[in-house]
């Protein structure tokens, strides 16, 4: 099957992602499965784990911890879920989402990154916009008709009915313009045209690395808790392993074995530019 023949977006949202740069899935995850991962992360944060580190690391960079705020309703940023548990694994290539993904950015794909984030209800906390993938690609945007660089999904395992709830706050367009460099322009969760969104546990929003994006103000009195898997095209650095991530391949279906970089064979170069000849079939076939 063709890359192109796999068409899952409907017209509308081919056009808002053209325009505004992001999707809201509506019920992309059941009731059942938001208890069962919001209950994953209230176990994942009391283990050993990925967690920022200010003062020691750069931002953007994540340290081995072997404690975190253990707190339900505090702060987490925890990287590189998929070792807890299987259903992280089998989130990669969820139907519906996974098909979408594909159909946005077409077959030659990997997984790059997955991450935990709870945002506490707090006054101190005033949310921030940014892009995705460091200061390099901030600058590096694709136009409304190419294949994009890297896509993220979040889904949303509270609900977010209210502004000022930690809602994912866009700017529409934005991916497809540059802003100022200059610190005191660069946009935040206030600034004209930005819009945060509203949504139910279990919507999902998909959106490019480029769009301007980011959590706004907690005061709804409750944590927001979400997941977001990233993937990007073959040919960039995958986010949370530098190689195939081979001690998960004996829990992997095929597929997902190779949206993790397993190809089959030891590397050699042209990897990861030039796909195996069963790309496609597996990314397009079942999970």
């Amino acid at each position: 099957m063709l890359a192109n023949t796999k068409r899952i977006l409907t017209e509308e949202q081919r056009e808002q992602w053209a325009v505004d740069g992001y999707l809201q899935l509506r019920g992309a995850l059941s009731p059942a499965e938001v208890d069962f991962f919001s209950a994953q992360l209230d176990r994942v944060r009391g283990e050993p784990g990925y967690e920022p580190a200010p003062g020691r690391l750069p931002r953007g960079h994540y340290a081995w911890t072997d404690h975190a705020d253990l707190a339900v309703d505090g702060f987490m940023d925890r990287r590189d879920l998929l070792g807890y548990h299987q259903s992280f694994i089998d989130l990669i290539d969820r139907p519906r989402v996974f098909d979408l993904i594909l159909d946005l950015m077409g077959p030659f794909i990997q997984f790059s990154m997955s991450q935990a984030i709870v945002r506490a209800s707090t006054d101190t906390f005033p949310g921030y916009i940014h892009t995705d993938g460091g200061e390099a690609q901030r600058a590096i945007r694709v136009t409304e008709t190419s294949r994009p660089l890297a896509v993220k999904v979040m889904y949303l395992l509270t609900d977010v009915t209210e502004p000022d709830s930690g809602n994912f706050t866009v700017l529409p367009g934005s991916h497809l313009r540059p802003f100022p460099e200059r610190a005191e322009r660069i946009p935040g969760p206030t600034s004209p045209g930005a819009v945060p969104l509203l949504g139910r546990a279990g919507d999902a929003y998909v959106f490019p690395h480029a769009l301007w994006h980011g959590p706004s103000p907690n005061h709804s009195g409750k944590p927001r808790k979400t997941i977001l898997y990233n993937y990007c095209q073959m040919f960039m650095r995958p986010y949370d392993f530098g190689a195939p991530y081979a001690r998960l391949f004996d829990r992997c279906t095929p597929r997902q074995r190779r949206l993790l970089g397993d190809l089959g064979h030891d590397f050699r170069p042209g990897d990861f530019f030039y796909a195996p000849e069963d790309q496609e079939a597996l990314m397009m076939g079942a999970a």
